[in-house]
């Protein structure tokens, strides 16, 4: 990470499902935000939902949500 950061916001009517999962996260932590970072540890931009499932598996990430799949390590 280089320290940098951008502030990304999301509006209901144009990413229903994204703002609902933000606003669920809210309800159980009471902070309206969550991090997107490159989704890529030392490889390229993930664009598929297998190239996703596999930097999951090779990452430290908690968690990992497409559509309507939540999947978590525990």
């Amino acid at each position: 990470m280089d320290g940098s950061g951008r502030l990304q916001t999301v509006r209901q009517e144009d990413n229903p499902l994204y703002w609902q999962l933000i606003e669920e996260f809210r309800k159980i932590t009471d902070v309206p935000v969550v991090l997107n970072a490159s989704f890529n540890e030392n490889e390229p931009i993930v664009r598929q939902p297998e190239e996703a499932l596999d930097c999951f598996l090779k990452t430290k990430m908690d968690v990992l949500v497409m559509g309507n799949f939540f999947i978590s390590r525990t």
